[in-house]
């Protein structure tokens, strides 16, 4: 008997030893694939419908019938990329994995686009995933029987996700898109941006996932076991050799480009024809505090090679110029400086003085001694980036208030970089060369949705499906942001302690008040054919919108497009027509249903796809910007931004709105401006418009915070609805003074 103990206990200890071996090695990981794409073609008679009445909306504005709009997505990841694998993890609530083949079912189906963009992070790639991806997108692409007039179109690109630590570094995030299918026009790879993030991902990439993990939620082990083989798998692809030309290297090792002048060098070197359109430029989630576009602009950075520029996202709006900054940059000491909070405006760093100042005066001191602290953690605040939560130990998020937010702007990106902004973009010029050097971009907006679901903007249902909300479980929310002890005084965080905490060192919890469904793309093309589509990008006939499908239409009169360049002695006369979206019609048509079968229709679009009423909403207003590039460097952009510069009230009556205008001024100027209108239309409900829920007193001052928390301290059905006018944004037109 006693043997028979002793043999079954040293089994036991045996499988268990194995089982912990095979446990620290990584043995038990699976690797996930593509998916598998499962819905049909849409239907002939509902694309003939859309077009019928596409064509009559045309004909009731008098609009030229040779060129449709079509909306799309062109920034969707799915879980071939580590923030959207890891937020499928059941820790944040996730559903699991969102293959490639989801986002192609999505996009036809669920939201019912026109044409869509797969761009996973290129920092994570691998060979295989790249090649996963190419095939994925060929075939939805090839679902399609009609390659002259398909119902969608699909695209191959990547995201070249950059994040400097100090201004000077910060380049941001660009996505890169391809014209066509083909391996040879193609990327050889995927090209990632190098810096902290890869080191960290290649180094110890796997620690984003510890070890712990399957312990502690041991039910759901397989999915923390297959994220640390996706790791795993990232980290083992070879570098590929700095010094030799990308047409040259091998397909099977990892290209690192770490500025936009090397991203673009090693695209032409492969001969490549691909749109590059930078992204989510004010998000001070991850942008460093100083920066501004000006670096984008020098020619070794191919300012150029930017045909299109995404305004709005899932993660917010990039728009909108402020005379703010969050810190005033120090270039000769190389540190930031905290400003002073205005009317509109409450900077982070000034925030962590006055959360220490109360708590010093709380304790007992004299005003001077808590003045100081206060100082000292405004300084400390200013130079911690990102971070700068973080060196005011023992803080709950309500205490920040909206520091670092901007109050006046429309479903603004959190923590606000007015330097980046796309007016910013507009009003800057570059003076090192003989000539003035300029962005020319046309607007897109995008989703950014990390959830394969493209296109998401059509209805505000299901925060956190429709979104990139998460929500923590109370045991989770304590693990992932533990509170450490109230502090009397601020603490100076190092930048390289700030690099080694990652996604660790940022807002992650007051950042998931700002989550919206996100935009769309939109394009004035000849027909619905992929070279059609991609040519309208190609020539910035393109526009935004922030998830409803508005009709605009942006030209002079005598027939010049939205995104051309034109020069002029006097002004031309410009015309603009909006009509508003659609008003949707609960659940899914049929014809979805029918594609896809109840049981997807349920598990990809919860139910609720993109179903149009006969009825549109109506446009309230259109508003236009005038922006007069810099005309000497330097020149201060405050007063060259006109934000509203004009504002027509419309009287919509369900067809429309139209107006025309000129500009008087611009010939006695004698320089060039640039014009650009938003479509506004009347108010309706959208996740999170309300942002943190502020209850402001009467100096404007936000004293109170109603959050829409990512986790369990907001009720799992609240959608976090508040009205908010929609709007498109059009390309602009560039009208460059030449004298008569």
């Amino acid at each position: 008997m006693k043997r028979y103990i002793f043999a079954s206990i040293a089994s036991i200890l045996l499988i268990v030893a194995v089982y912990g071996i095979g446990f620290v090695n990584d043995w038990y990981g699976d690797t996930r694939g593509p998916g598998e794409i499962t819905g049909a073609e849409r239907s002939d008679v509902l694309m003939s419908a859309r077009q019928a009445e596409m064509q009559a909306v045309m004909a009731g504005l008098e609009e030229d019938a040779s060129k449709q709009i079509l909306f799309g997505d062109l920034h969707v990841h799915t879980t071939y990329s580590t923030d959207a694998f890891m937020w499928s993890m059941p820790i944040f609530g996730g559903e699991g994995a969102h293959p490639l083949a989801d986002a192609c079912d999505y996009a036809r189906h669920c939201s019912a686009i026109d044409f869509w963009a797969i761009t996973d992070h290129a920092e994570a790639s691998t060979p295989q995933r790249w090649e996963d991806a190419k095939q994925s997108i060929r075939a939805c692409n090839a679902i399609s029987d009609a390659p002259d007039s398909p119902d969608m179109v699909s695209f191959v690109g990547f995201e070249w996700t950059q994040v400097g630590a100090l201004p000077d570094e910060h380049y941001g995030h660009k996505n890169v898109i391809f014209r066509d299918l083909d391996d040879d026009k193609l990327a050889a790879r995927p090209i990632a941006s190098g810096g902290v993030t890869v080191d960290a991902l290649r180094t110890n990439g796997k620690d984003l996932v510890p070890l712990v993990l399957p312990l502690l939620d041991f039910k759901n082990r397989q999915n923390y076991f297959d994220m640390r083989q996706y790791l795993a798998e990232a980290a083992a692809v070879p570098l590929c050799d700095a010094n030799v030309p990308a047409n040259e290297l091998p397909v099977d090792c990892f290209e690192i480009a770490d500025t936009p002048g090397k991203l673009m060098a090693s695209l032409d070197q492969q001969g490549l024809d691909s749109l590059i359109i930078p992204h989510g430029t004010s998000w001070g989630f991850y942008t460093p505090t100083g920066v501004t576009f000006d670096k984008h602009l020098k020619a070794e950075n191919r300012p150029d090679k930017y045909p299109l520029f995404e305004v709005m996202s899932g993660h917010g709006n990039s728009e909108e110029y402020r005379p703010w900054r969050s810190v005033f940059w120090d270039e000769e000491k190389q540190e930031g400086v905290c400003p002073q909070p205005r009317a509109d405006y409450l900077p982070t760093c000034w925030q962590a003085g006055e959360i220490i100042r109360e708590r010093c005066l709380n304790a007992g001191e004299s005003d001077e001694v808590c003045g100081n602290r206060a100082n000292e953690a405004r300084y400390n605040a200013a130079n911690a980036s990102v971070a700068a939560h973080l060196t005011v130990s023992g803080t709950e998020i309500e205490e920040w208030l909206d520091a670092g937010q901007c109050r006046d702007c429309f479903l603004p990106a959190f923590g606000y970089r007015p330097g980046t902004s796309a007016q910013y973009a507009l009003a800057i010029r570059n003076f090192d060369g003989p000539e003035p050097t300029a962005l020319t971009i046309g607007f897109i907006a995008s989703s950014d949705n990390h959830r394969a679901r493209p296109g998401t903007g059509f209805k505000n249902v299901s925060r956190l499906t429709s979104t990139e909300a998460v929500r923590l479980s109370e045991t989770w929310r304590k693990r992932l942001y533990p509170k450490s002890d109230v502090a009397l005084q601020s603490e100076m965080l190092e930048q390289e302690a700030v690099a080694e905490r990652g996604f660790g060192a940022t807002e992650m919890e007051r950042q998931a008040s700002f989550w919206t469904t996100g935009g769309l793309a939109a394009v004035h093309s000849a027909g619905r054919s992929r070279e059609e589509i991609y040519d309208a990008m190609q020539r910035r006939e393109t526009y935004g919108t922030s998830g409803a499908r508005i009709l605009l239409w942006f030209n002079t009169k005598d027939g010049t497009p939205m995104g051309a360049r034109i020069s002029a002695s006097e002004a031309p006369e410009f015309v603009v027509k909006a009509v508003g979206a659609h008003k949707q019609k609960d659940g899914c048509a049929d014809e979805t249903i029918d594609a896809l079968g109840a049981d997807r229709v349920q598990k990809l679009c919860a139910n609720e796809c993109f179903n149009p009423s006969n009825e549109r909403l109506k446009i309230t207003r259109i508003e236009v910007v005038r922006i007069r590039p810099q005309s000497f460097g330097g020149e201060n952009v405050d007063g060259l931004i006109e934000d509203n510069w004009k504002v027509h009230q419309c009287k919509d009556d369900g067809t429309g709105c139209q107006f025309s205008f000129s500009d008087p001024e611009f010939a006695n100027s004698a320089r060039p401006a640039t014009y650009y209108v938003r479509a506004i239309q009347e108010p309706t409900e959208k996740i999170n418009a309300d942002s943190l829920g502020c209850t402001y007193d009467d100096e404007g001052n936000c004293i109170k915070l109603n959050i829409c928390y990512g986790d369990d301290r907001t009720a799992l059905g609240d959608d976090c609805l508040s009205p908010v006018e929609e709007r498109a944004w059009s390309s602009p037109i560039y009208v460059d003074y030449v004298k008569q």
